[in-house]
């Protein structure tokens, strides 16, 4: 059986947000293979117990009242461009997050969400490229010099400090934030 598609996380089995398992889904009560292991916001605790399916279609929100991102965390607060009401509704009760330090934020970019790409340390940023390597500088707010180098190369995709990269749906650019523990 192949996983849902969800348009702004496009491989959450790379981003490691929906792993195989054997587990029951809470909402559906089907053992479809794969589960979700990121965060759940819920009155009850729904940890590693959600289907990816349960998720697309819009039943967990319906069924369990849960979300998986922070409605105002779309769009970082307020620090990246705003977002109509339905990419809002889709990211937060329709697509599967990822595991931050911190409380996780959504990137945007022209008018709508980007599609997260995973985690980054300093080697996969280099792989993304300058454009990436510069959207995560601007978030620190260090100049280059020591401490952006000192930092840079601290970055780590399993641990701390972590970049979290997105892509933009309309143009492409890269773009994201970066926290720690």
């Amino acid at each position: 059986m192949s996983l849902p598609h969800f348009k702004y996380h496009p491989n959450p089995m790379g981003t490691e947000s929906i792993v195989e398992s054997d587990t029951e889904c809470c909402c559906c009560g089907q053992k479809r293979g794969y589960i979700y292991v990121g965060p759940v916001y819920a009155e009850e605790d729904y940890d590693e117990s959600i289907c990816p399916w349960c998720i697309a279609d819009g039943s967990a929100y319906q069924k369990l009242d849960a979300s998986f991102t922070d409605e105002c965390g779309i769009g970082g607060y307020g620090d990246w461009d705003n977002v109509p009401q339905e990419v809002i509704s889709e990211i937060a009760y329709r697509t599967p997050c990822f595991c931050g330090w911190q409380q996780e934020r959504w990137w945007t970019h022209c008018g709508d969400a980007g599609e997260f790409l995973g985690r980054a340390g300093c080697k996969e940023l280099m792989e993304y490229g300058p454009e990436a390597i510069s959207s995560i500088q601007d978030d620190t707010g260090l100049d280059d010099g020591p401490e952006w180098d000192e930092f840079f190369n601290a970055l780590d995709k399993d641990g701390s400090p972590t970049a979290y990269i997105f892509k933009c749906r309309k143009c492409g650019k890269l773009g994201g934030y970066q926290d720690c523990d």
